[in-house]
């Protein structure tokens, strides 16, 4: 499991990705309230798969299921976030869902690479790449490089992105 951290800062930037995504279907709602709601839905995302485990009807139980079972599937989360993106046009309760899922399947992303693995489909599955709370910066980085492609994609028409592959394609400050 990657660290509580890494799940938080994962979780701001499936929202700007979920965001930008809802704002970029016509999902804004009066004061951008959707695409507002869509970012704070998939900063919870992040978050949900451990808490939704947590039994807090139980003084005696302290999680209902056990852990990286029914919350951390991922046919769910998947299947959630395709059908809010298909109703995003239609409903605006669907952009902040979508954030929520958003946000649900980068917390998957960011415990794959441990031994214990996801459940994607039935089984567990792990890329067994590092133990638990370890290079959790690579999993950070990743999630923040894909949220900035999207949002300079869909907010600034990919500006940002051109200039960055002109910049490296013509050598850098090193040139």
């Amino acid at each position: 499991m990657a660290s509580t951290k890494a799940h938080h800062a994962t979780g701001w930037a499936a929202g700007l990705c979920a965001a930008a995504l809802a704002a970029q279907a016509g999902n804004t709602g009066p004061y951008f309230l959707w695409t507002v709601l869509t970012f704070l839905a998939g900063m919870a995302g992040a978050t949900a798969p451990d808490w939704m485990e947590v039994a807090w009807w139980s003084r005696t139980q302290r999680l209902w299921v056990t852990h990286r079972t029914v919350t951390h599937w991922g046919v769910g989360w998947i299947g959630l976030a395709w059908w809010s993106w298909t109703e995003l046009a239609r409903q605006p309760m669907a952009a902040p869902l979508f954030g929520f899922a958003c946000g649900g399947i980068i917390h998957l992303l960011a415990d794959w690479p441990n031994p214990r693995g996801v459940p994607w489909l039935w089984h567990r599955h792990s890329l067994k790449l590092w133990k638990s709370g370890r290079c959790d910066w690579i999993i950070v980085g990743a999630a923040w490089m894909g949220a900035a492609a999207v949002a300079d994609h869909v907010w600034f028409h990919g500006l940002h992105s051109r200039w960055l592959v002109h910049y490296v394609k013509n050598g850098g400050w090193w040139a």
